[in-house]
């Protein structure tokens, strides 16, 4: 097996990958290596996790880091000691007299098994002369920055306005900045800029603006601060690619500020070079990671996602005060509708509101938007988030085909019924099983638990499952018959020829860990009968057997169907004894594609794929 593999193994590969005088003929773009070593760097809160790996050619080895995106070789068990491996996209640079080699993606070549090292590779070392010149880089892929690997040469990114890439030879990819790396060039578009804002607190006033930044191995947000407002913010323009310099600060994001995926960000300083690229072309357009409406009621509150969807109706222009600064903010509300049979109401805000110009039934890509239990699920625009209207992507196309076909006669379903009891609650409520509900004495103190848990109905209480209701608006207090055709209302001071009769049912409830007696209203009683309790109470009171035996039926229909229960426990006082009282304040079907979503993720978590 060792003999097989070490033909596989492209010996001299990484000196070739260093040496700056061999041509992109000489140089491996996807190198076949041996693993030598893997081990997880010491980790720092906040910082994201991070691996070391050494890789042999026979001839030497090199070591390495994984970029954040390919750990999931280490997650899976698949990058071990003694592995094979092809580097697919790779990042060449050096770092304090140090060569090292940023893996941004590779395959495990499984088929070639796993054996001890082979050979005695020594480490390959920098040429003296290297240590005096900063290390230009490549990228040795299937043209990660173009259709052919950028040149390599020996001194730094031209800082002035040359046009020529080739000047721009020491390309980092966005995924491989960090606090440590120093001298660097990155070649990236402009997604998004920001208004210019300002800022004022004890230590005096200024102003500020960011822009969010895309190349092909990730994102990044830049910001710029007082002087260096007035000179990058015309230089900057959305859709644009530019070459961008160090000097430029990189910290940890602040993920309160931001909505993109990294753990770091930019800050521009005062000699950050910043220089448009007179290629455009070998850069992304913007990166969306859509989430449909419908599964929005399995996102947590105050998620960021992507979400693209027709646009149904679109809203005027309205004005609120903000509560802490007490200044005004203009606001339009639009509801988005898909294929999924599910709406939602999205908030734009500011410029973006008063400006917002999209007919209705255009499809709309949202980057950017914050998930919020109000109303079941809606959504808000972030500052830093943008829009794209009948965007050039097939999940558009597929999304106008479906509306053109049949959606525009479609009815949906909003969130505010099915959203607000989904499996992770309306307001975030944890799920539980009813053994942890019983366990954590859930209700037991004075103030009230809330709840959501998935279970089976085994049992519905027949007796006194509905009560006689008065038929005025908004009022649903029990009524009591006075005579025969006269019920009487005490709050309304009204009479009624009959009532309006509402459940209030008592149903016995299952899991995997054991049964839970809960009680619901009208809405809930609904959905899991199937009829108003009109229906079922006339059917009951009827003196017809097949009348009665209807409404028997309907009560065993009810049984053996699975909800997600959204509930609050609250000690109650019955009979001068106190105890527990579990109530169900909404109940949905279950969502059997989320619900497969959250298994696949406890597994994952249990390490056990």
């Amino acid at each position: 097996m060792a003999t097989s593999a070490a033909s596989r193994i492209d010996q001299g590969s990484l000196a070739a990958i260093f040496n700056s005088t061999n041509d992109a003929n000489t140089t491996v773009s996807q190198p076949v290596l041996q693993c030598v070593q893997v081990k997880p760097l010491a980790g720092q809160q906040g910082v994201p996790e991070r691996f070391r790996v050494v890789f042999s050619d026979i001839n030497n080895f090199v070591q390495s880091m994984l970029a954040t995106q390919a750990n999931r070789v280490v997650h899976e068990g698949k990058l071990r000691k003694g592995c094979f491996v092809r580097l697919k996209s790779y990042q060449a640079n050096q770092v304090k007299g140090k060569r090292i080699i940023i893996v941004l993606e590779l395959d495990v070549l499984e088929e070639l098994g796993e054996c001890d090292k082979i050979g005695n590779p020594i480490a390959l070392e920098s040429k003296p002369e290297e240590d005096e010149k900063p290390q230009s880089t490549t990228i040795a892929t299937n043209g990660f920055y173009g259709d052919k690997p950028a040149q390599q040469q020996h001194s730094l990114p031209s800082r002035t306005n040359a046009s020529s890439s080739a000047a721009h030879a020491n390309i980092y990819p966005i995924e491989g900045l960090s606090p440590y790396a120093h001298k660097w060039t990155i070649k990236a578009r402009c997604t998004h800029k920001s208004e210019i804002r300002t800022w004022h607190n004890k230590n005096g006033e200024g102003k500020l603006f960011s822009v969010n930044l895309l190349d092909e191995s990730g994102e990044i947000k830049a910001t710029a601060f007082t002087d260096q407002v007035d000179t990058l913010y015309d230089v900057f323009q959305e859709g644009a690619v530019y070459y961008i310099t160090s000097p430029c600060r990189v910290n940890l994001a602040k993920k309160q500020f931001t909505n993109l995926n990294n753990d770091y960000e930019l800050t521009f300083e005062r000699d950050t070079s910043v220089e448009r690229a007179e290629e455009q072309n070998g850069v992304p357009q913007v990166r969306f990671n859509f989430t449909n409406i419908a599964d929005l009621q399995t996102v947590e509150k105050d998620t960021t996602i992507d979400t693209i969807g027709i646009l149904k109706e679109v809203g005027e222009t309205s004005q609120i005060t903000s509560k802490t600064t007490s200044k005004p903010y203009d606001k339009r509300e639009l509801t988005l509708v898909d294929n999924t049979g599910y709406s939602v109401r999205l908030t734009i805000w500011g410029n973006t509101a008063t400006t917002f110009d999209a007919m209705p039934e255009s499809v709309v890509a949202f980057k950017g938007v914050k998930v919020s239990d109000f109303g079941g699920r809606s959504l808000s625009l972030l500052s830093s988030g943008s829009m794209s209207f009948d965007p050039d992507i097939d999940e558009a196309h597929k999304l106008k085909g479906w509306y053109d076909a049949q959606g525009k006669n479609d009815t949906f379903q909003s969130h505010a019924q099915m959203g607000s009891v989904g499996m992770a609650g309306g307001r975030g409520d944890p799920t539980k099983t009813i053994m942890q509900v019983k366990e954590e004495n859930l209700g037991m103190s004075e103030d009230t638990d809330y709840f959501t848990m998935k279970a089976t109905i085994i049992f519905v209480r027949q007796e006194n499952f509905a009560y006689p209701a008065c038929l005025s608006e908004g009022c649903n207090k029990k009524v009591v018959e006075v005579d025969p055709g006269q019920w009487r209302c005490e709050k309304c001071d009204k009479t009624h020829p009959k009532p309006e009769y509402r459940y209030i049912m008592s149903i016995n409830v299952s899991d995997h860990t054991g049964q839970l007696w809960v009680s619901c209203f009208d809405d809930v009683g609904r959905m899991i009968m199937g009829k108003s309790a009109d229906q079922v109470m006339e059917l009951s009171q009827s003196d017809a057997k097949e009348d009665k035996a209807a409404a028997d039926n309907a009560f065993q229909a009810a049984n053996c169907n699975t909800f997600v229960f959204k509930c609050r426990a609250k000690m109650d006082t019955f009979q001068d004894q106190q105890r527990v009282r579990y109530q169900v304040s909404g109940a949905s079907p279950l969502n059997y594609s989320a619900e497969c979503s959250k298994l696949t993720q406890l597994i994952k978590e249990y390490s056990m794929i």
